[in-house]
């Protein structure tokens, strides 16, 4: 499973970009075309950040088989749930979770200034996504993954 991750704290827009690079509103599957492929890519994509809505890494894998999909893309907050932090842990611990399924890490957006230690071949940071318009960082995060 090749992973896209949107990384940042509250009111950094995460859940606006992914619409915005997704035109998903809650979770769906999308077909996205990738650079250099023929055919789309089918995604699932989940708006807002995991640990907010209390989904633990093995749920969210499960949910994900479920949708028989080739790629994902979804958000996560760089620090630990505050209401569950064993259950929801940080963006590193997700990370080191879908790792250790065989899920590659194919891109990662950090908004804002905190990434949570998170690191990736292809990770950038977007300090001024939380003030810059949403179509921007999202255009600027499609070059990054490499979406067309």
């Amino acid at each position: 499973m090749d992973v896209y991750l949107l990384i940042g704290n509250p009111r950094t827009r995460k859940a606006s970009i992914m619409r915005s690079l997704t035109g998903c509103f809650n979770r769906s599957v999308r077909d996205i075309q990738l650079q250099g492929n023929r055919t789309a890519t089918r995604f699932y994509a989940r708006v807002g950040s995991l640990q907010d809505k209390s989904t633990t890494a093995d749920d969210f894998v499960e949910e994900v088989q479920r949708s028989r999909c080739q790629a994902v893309i979804c958000c996560l907050a760089p620090a630990a749930s505050t209401s569950d932090p064993v259950q929801c842990p940080d963006a590193q611990a997700y990370v080191a979770a879908f790792k250790a399924r065989g899920w590659r890490i194919k891109g990662v957006a950090v908004l804002g200034q905190d990434g949570g230690g998170v690191r990736a071949t292809n990770l950038r940071q977007y300090p001024l996504a939380p003030s810059a318009p949403i179509n921007v960082t999202a255009r600027d995060i499609r070059a990054q993954f490499g979406w067309v």
